[in-house]
């Protein structure tokens, strides 16, 4: 039987920090409305 497979991420340095100080940010109105694009695109697209 296959094993799953794990997926993990480790950042360090300053790949840490940019990483935690965009998690501080609320999502500006730029993203969102990209955000609702692409789910939107998303949706109409079938599997």
């Amino acid at each position: 039987m296959a094993k799953p497979i794990e997926l993990g991420l480790v950042l360090e340095g300053e790949d840490a920090k940019e990483f935690w100080d965009n998690e501080k940010k609320p999502a500006t109105r730029q993203q969102v409305e990209m955000f609702k694009k692409a789910r939107k695109i998303s949706d109409s697209i079938r599997f």
